[in-house]
């Protein structure tokens, strides 16, 4: 008897913290109608695909990127979609380009309500043909880039009370992934930075929300840079990014972000095969080492040819890619502003 008594009590308690929690999460909840939104990296892929759904909420959108014609097409794009939305030209790499940019939306939008740093370059490739400089690219844009861009905001922030930033980091960023050094290493960095500014910008009503995605359907494959035997390169990394299960639309994904935006929520981890690597890796660190020792046998070798030249996806085209393999991922090339300019 006393051993129902104790479990009753003990189902009793779960169930009232389980309410409370509920609670305190939609008493922290905020409403995008009205809200100024920076994306930067927002003129395709994901970023688009936020500012969109952010937009037809209500928000006032800044997106801001490098390049001129790729923002003025997300901006028709926004605008045939009734979105409140405007662009700017900002290299993220640039101190002084970002904090320009932020203090711009700041000022013209009355405010800044909503950070999402999401500019990113993807280089892909052996380690044997990946240069100092690529990874200085790649910390550049992952890491030097948002922190630059977190820097700037938090006057505005602060000024205006409890706000949001949201730090698009990558399963690469958990995970290190062969042929994918770089990127994978700066999303390191961006993961432990965005964590870190969550706990000290926690007291003060800003919530940081590190997001660590999956494999998407994006498209932005096409405008990777590949490295070692360009064609093989690519068409492993396309046609893994277009297997459904495996991968999610980048519009599915973009939800999922906004409510961890709105809820302040610490993380988010996008895909289900991407929070089992992350489970695995904590639990069993051996197994996956090894398991990332295999996949690498598995892929291409190096190119002494011209296998230190970086080419876009556009420039590895084969019969494989694009093909009705890779349907998934080429119509979402179409919709994501992935297109070749």
């Amino acid at each position: 008897m006393k051993t129902r008594q104790a479990l009753g009590v003990a189902a009793a308690a779960g169930a009232c913290a389980f309410a409370l929690s509920r609670f305190a999460r939609s008493s922290r909840d905020v409403d995008f109608d009205g809200a100024s939104v920076l994306i930067i990296g927002g003129s395709r892929g994901l970023g688009l695909e936020l500012a969109r759904q952010f937009g037809a909420e209500g928000a006032h959108v800044t997106i801001a990127a490098r390049d001129p014609r790729e923002l003025e097409r997300a901006r028709i794009d926004l605008q045939e979609r009734g979105c409140s939305a405007a662009t700017i030209i900002c290299d993220v790499r640039d101190r002084t380009q970002v904090v320009r940019v932020v203090d711009q939306v700041a000022r013209e939008r009355g405010g800044l309500d909503v950070l999402v740093n999401d500019a990113g370059i993807i280089q892909i490739g052996p380690i044997d043909h990946m240069t100092v400089d690529d990874f200085e690219d790649a910390m550049a844009t992952h890491f030097w880039g948002p922190l630059f861009a977190m820097l700037a905001a938090l006057p505005h922030m602060r000024r205006a009370g409890a706000r949001r930033i949201v730090n698009i980091s990558s399963i690469g960023g958990k995970l290190a992934v062969p042929h994918l050094l770089p990127y994978s290493a700066s999303k390191f960095a961006l993961t432990g930075l965005s964590e870190g500014v969550r706990a000290e910008l926690a007291r003060e009503g800003i919530s940081v929300t590190t997001v660590i995605p999956g494999l998407m359907r994006t498209g932005s494959t096409y405008n990777a840079r590949f490295k070692g035997k360009h064609r093989w390169e690519f068409a492993w990394s396309h046609l893994a990014s277009s297997v459904p299960g495996l991968s999610i639309e980048a519009s599915k994904a973009a939800r999922q972000i906004i409510e961890a935006c709105r809820s302040g929520a610490p993380e988010l981890i996008i895909t289900p095969v991407a929070r089992i690597a992350v489970a695995m890796k904590a639990l069993a660190p051996s197994f996956v080492a090894g398991l990332m020792a295999t996949a690498n046998r598995l892929l291409p070798s190096g190119n002494q040819v011209d296998g230190d030249e970086a080419k876009s996806g556009w420039q590895s085209v084969s019969r494989l890619v694009p093909s009705v393999l890779s349907t998934l991922m080429d119509r979402a090339a179409r919709r994501n502003n992935e297109v070749p300019t």
